[in-house]
């Protein structure tokens, strides 16, 4: 055995001896079981069983410590008060045999420590047999992992002869294997407390000669809570064991459990290898990439200057897409936009992926070049929801440039495509006001009322219906918005008493248009393609914007640039949350509202929950709002308004993905919270006829036609065409 390994086992039984004194490191791994005292019971936690002398010296809070090389290489030994005057060397003598000379070593070792006085002999295979020769079967099984025959072989004796005992010695080692067996069968199964358990029991396992042991212990002790002792056990292992594979395999290990901030401590156990390298030089590329691609997980993870670099020298010789990547999405949210470009460009340019170009898109957009952005995303528009919240809020920003700036005609009919195929209510909205610069008023009343239908609340949407109205002289079209709008829109109410239109209309458009920079540009000659002849005859629905008494905390303007919501204030990460509602990128706001869910008021608390579940909302994602909804509490009015657009939104995506029982399911549940509105009742309508409940449908449809709704009368007759066809 290397005389530099300092087996735990060898640490642990010598606190018994006067005048040895267990290292600090040894203290601090033991501390993490709970280890039985001689008389049987259980010694508090972090208190190991000491001598009277002893214990004075041991009341400082154990930690580890690499253990420094005596000018003389300690006997790696398990001190016994007892002597024998015979040492049973069959098991020496079996190994030899074998030519098994790793096991040899290790028991002459194991010897050694029990019996100081006992010299081993110069060839073991001339140790006569041992004349039991039913002892030496015994200890054939052993050697042969046989455990479970070797304690059917000793209860078969004893049964023959109850006044025979089977060494002690063999008994202490058929224990630790066995115990070895269940705590490795422990930790394939998962079952870490087990494993934590068994090696508090068994601690002689504990050491550099049964590494595996060590690393399962380590893992065990991380997944039960406890990282800082797997921290502890990584670092005996580095601090102590040899073998050059298994203290590389060491930091593999702990690097896949362990955050990068702990590794880095780790690596500073690193030794020079023979040929004069470092000797986990061979893993830090590899480790580089894992700390850049736990902080794209985590915001808050700043990664060392110097694994950036090596990450940026593999993605520039190294030529894989990856790389390139991880580094685009590691200065993406944190603000770089000049380097994320970069390294989104060269990632697309190795491979196209939906990654990608999805981050040179954002990256794009914050540049005022939807264009572009919109040209690089479209091709992966559906890859993920992501990418297609992405990509409408390119086009969204692309119509808002001002003055408008040419769009092809194929461009302009595949974002009416995706916008209808979406139902996204706010590029809709923006195709209403990119058509009236284009003074295209017929088409502009076509995408008002088509972002209308899926979103009842879109008051920007109904502005601009209104005003569109009033440049056509349709004074009745006028009414009917004012009519729905009393009391909810102060501009919408004043717009009759206008004499004239305002010479330029898009100077007073919704939020979204002011925050776009101008870009030069002739108006396109190409006219907006209309919507779908048969719009649905039910709208999405989404609850209303940000708190009214918010709605002068930020200006549009304070949210143009992009940066990392994590580097602000609670309080001003909020306000930046609701500016972001604004523009209509529900994303980014709900990253914002995340940071001003860390507030110290539970004012800002619960409107930080309220902003983010309604930016989930918009990005039509209604389970992530309902996680939202609750990061905390909601007064009465708020939690009734989000229950009630969670539901609706359920309904809707479940209509819309062909699961009509699921869409049923949904209203019932808001039903019994709300009154339900006609287009939901339209909804419900549809939804009995997908399931062939003819006389369902019919009784809603019924009841909406007879209060004027043209969704019921659609719906009538369409039942009535099913079953008198053209009668």
């Amino acid at each position: 055995m290397k005389p530099s390994i300092i087996a735990l086992s060898a640490i642990i039984a010598a606190v018994g001896i006067v005048g040895m004194k267990k290292p600090d490191y040894v203290r601090n791994m033991v501390q993490s079981f709970s280890p039985v005292g001689e008389n049987g019971s259980a010694l508090p936690l972090g208190q190991p069983q000491l001598q009277p002398s002893l214990r004075a010296a041991e009341e400082k809070p154990p930690i580890f410590q690499e253990i420094k090389r005596p000018s003389q290489p300690p006997l790696d030994t398990v001190v016994t008060a007892a002597t024998a005057s015979e040492v049973d060397e069959s098991a020496l003598r079996y190994f030899a045999s074998q030519g098994d000379a790793a096991r040899l070593q290790a028991e002459i070792s194991r010897l050694k420590a029990l019996y100081p006085d006992w010299t081993p002999p110069k060839d073991p295979l001339a140790i006569p047999p041992n004349e039991d020769k039913q002892l030496e079967t015994m200890w054939q099984l052993y050697s042969q992992a046989r455990y479970a025959e070797v304690r059917k072989a000793i209860a078969e004796r004893q049964a023959a002869d109850p006044a025979w005992q089977p060494p002690a010695d063999l008994l202490e080692r058929l224990s630790v294997a066995e115990a070895r067996l269940r705590l490795i069968n422990a930790s394939d199964l998962k079952q870490y407390e087990t494993v934590v358990r068994i090696g508090a029991q068994t601690t002689s396992l504990l050491t550099c000669s049964e590494v595996d042991v060590l690393w399962r212990v380590a893992e065990a002790l991380f997944r039960t809570g406890k990282s800082q002792r797997a921290t502890d056990a990584y670092t005996y292992i580095l601090s102590n064991c040899q073998n050059p594979a298994e203290r590389l395999a060491t930091i593999q290990k702990a690097a896949d459990l362990l955050p990068s901030k702990t590794v880095e401590e780790l690596l500073t156990k690193e030794k020079t290898a023979p040929d004069g390298k470092p000797e986990f030089d061979s893993i830090r590329d590899e480790l580089a990439r894992r700390f850049i691609a736990e902080a794209n997980a985590d915001g808050k993870i700043i990664v060392p200057p110097q694994y950036v670099s090596r990450v940026e020298r593999l993605a520039e010789t190294g030529g894989l897409a990856s790389d390139a990547l991880l580094l685009g999405w590691y200065h993406l949210p944190r603000g770089d936009m000049e380097a994320a470009e970069k390294w989104f460009r060269r990632a697309r340019d190795k491979e196209d992926s939906a990654s990608a170009s999805q981050g040179l898109a954002l990256t794009l957009i914050d540049r005022n070049m939807p264009l572009e952005a919109e040209n690089v995303l479209y091709r992966w528009r559906d890859a993920s929801k992501e990418a297609k919240a992405v990509y409408l809020a390119a086009t969204t920003n692309l119509l808002a440039v001002d003055p408008p700036i040419p769009i092809t005609a194929e461009v302009l009919k595949r974002i009416a495509t995706e916008v209808i195929k979406s139902r996204d209510a706010a590029t809709a909205q923006q195709f209403g006001w990119y058509a009236r610069a284009l003074n295209q008023p017929q088409t502009a009343v076509q995408w008002f009322k088509t972002a209308l239908g899926w979103k009842l609340d879109d008051e920007p949407s109904a502005y601009g219906l209104a005003i569109t109205y009033l440049q056509l002289n349709d004074m009745k079209g006028v009414s009917e918005i004012q009519h729905l709008w009393a009391g909810r829109s102060e501009r919408i109410a004043k717009l009759g008493e206008e004499e004239k239109e305002p010479e330029t209309v898009r100077k007073r458009l919704p939020h979204a248009e002011e925050t776009v920079t101008t870009q030069n540009g002739a108006r396109p000659a190409a006219r907006i393609d209309a919507v779908s002849k048969e719009p649905r005859g039910y709208a999405r629905p989404e609850t209303a914007a940000r708190p009214r008494q918010r709605r002068s905390a930020v200006t549009v303007r304070g949210c143009r640039t992009t940066i990392n919501p994590q580097t602000l204030s609670p309080d001003a990460a909020l306000a930046r949350g609701w500016c972001l509602m604004e523009l209509n990128r529900p994303v980014e706001a709900a990253a914002a509202f995340e940071v001003g869910l860390l507030g110290a008021s539970a004012k800002t608390r619960e409107d930080a929950a309220y902003g983010q579940s309604l930016a989930y909302l918009r990005s039509g994602l209604a389970s992530k709002a309902a996680v939202a909804a609750v990061k905390a509490p909601q007064n009465r009015q708020r939690a009734l308004e989000l229950q009630t657009a969670i539901l609706a939104d359920k309904a809707v995506a479940a209509f819309d993905a062909g699961r009509p029982r699921e869409t049923l399911l949904a209203l019932d549940q808001l039903k019994q919270i709300t009154p339900e509105r006609t287009d939901l009742m339209a909804l419900r309508g549809y939804a009995y006829l997908k399931l062939k409940r003819y006389g369902d449908a019919r009784r809603v449809f019924e009841a909406l036609a007879a209060i004027g709704n043209t969704d019921g009368q659609r719906g009538v007759a369409i039942i009535h065409e099913m079953f008198h066809g053209n009668d």
